[in-house]
C-alpha cells in the first residue's frame, strides 16, 4: 500500500527522500502558522528560528504537496529521514488531502502530517503566538546550522508561489523581514558614512 507524505514548510521545497509522485493541494481545517521555534535547523536554543506548523482553524485551508511512496523500503527510508528531520514536531496527524478546492470527496485519505502542537510539556519549543514585528524580528536575527531563518521563509514564500498559493501570511511576513533587512543595511551605511 502506498504511502502519502502532506509538506506544509520546508518539505514542499525539499523532500529528503524518494517518492514517485508529487501531488498539490490542501488539507481543511488547518492554517499554516509561525508558531515553532527551530533550535536545530534554523536558530540555536539560545536563539530560535520560527518555523511553521500547523493550527485547527475551522473552515480555513492550508495548501501544500503530497507526497506519494510505493516501495516498502523507500517508506522505511522516507520515515527514518523524517522523524529526524522533523523530531521537534511531537503529533503525527492522518488526513484527508483535497486537489480540488470545489472537491468534496479527498484525493487521498490518511496523509501522513507532522504537527508542532501547543502543548508545552510535549513540545518545548513551541512559541506560540506573537506580534507581526515580533516575529519579523526573530526570523530576521535567527540562523542556526541549516541557514539563516530568513532564507526557510523565503524559500517557503517562492515553493508557494510557485505551487499557485497565496498564503497571505506568509506574505506578509516575508515583506516584512525585507523592510527590517533593508532598513538594517541603510542604517548600517548611514553609521558608517557610506552613502
Amino acid at each position: 500500500m502506498a504511502m502519502w507524505v502532506f509538506g506544509y514548510g520546508s518539505l514542499i521545497w525539499k523532500a529528503g527522500f524518494h517518492f514517485d509522485d508529487r501531488l498539490v493541494g490542501f488539507i481543511k481545517d488547518y492554517r499554516r502558522v509561525f508558531y515553532q521555534g527551530s533550535t536545530d535547523h534554523r536558530g540555536t536554543p539560545e536563539y530560535p528560528g520560527r518555523t511553521v506548523t500547523l493550527e485547527p482553524a475551522e473552515g480555513e485551508v492550508c495548501w501544500g504537496v503530497a507526497y506519494k511512496i510505493i516501495r516498502k523500503e523507500d517508506q522505511e527510508a522516507a520515515l527514518e529521514h523524517l522523524e529526524v528531520r522533523e523530531k521537534q514536531y511531537d503529533m503525527k496527524a492522518y488526513l484527508d488531502f483535497f486537489t480540488k478546492p470545489t472537491a468534496t470527496t479527498p484525493a487521498v485519505s490518511n496523509v501522513l502530517v507532522y504537527i508542532a502542537s501547543a502543548d508545552k510539556k510535549l513540545n518545548k519549543n513551541y512559541l506560540g503566538p506573537a506580534s507581526f514585528e515580533e516575529i519579523a524580528n526573530q526570523i530576521v536575527h535567527a540562523e542556526g546550522p541549516s541557514g539563516p531563518n530568513r532564507d526557510y521563509l523565503f524559500k517557503l514564500e517562492t515553493a508557494l508561489i510557485q505551487i499557485g498559493c497565496e498564503d497571505e501570511h506568509v506574505n506578509d511576513l516575508a515583506d516584512e523581514v525585507r523592510r527590517i533587512v533593508l532598513k538594517r543595511g541603510t542604517d548600517h551605511l548611514m553609521k558608517t558614512g557610506v552613502h
